[in-house]
């Protein structure tokens, strides 16, 4: 990639780090809220953590602040999910 190019492609992946995580938000709060998580997959938060997780480790590797930002606030958001999965999940 060219240096000119750079600037465009950190914003660009900045912006893909944001969406992405923030995405996830409103997931989150609605378990929180209603105490309900029968609907969530096991399967799908496991893989879904295991790959947020190597896509951090990747981040990490490439030394790629947007890669990393986004998986670490995502990594804890799925966490959360798992959390309430495995507390309200069984209702």
């Amino acid at each position: 990639m060219t240096p000119a190019l750079l600037p465009a492609a950190e914003a660009v992946g900045y912006l893909a780090a944001i969406l992405t995580t923030v995405a996830f938000v409103p997931q989150v709060v609605k378990t929180w809220k209603t105490k309900s998580a029968g609907d969530l997959s096991t399967g799908m938060l496991v893989m879904f953590t295991a790959g947020v997780a190597l896509w951090l480790v990747y981040g990490v590797l490439l030394r790629s602040l947007p890669i990393i930002a986004a998986n670490i606030v995502t990594l804890g958001l799925s966490a959360v999910l798992v959390g309430l999965r495995l507390r309200y999940g069984r209702r």
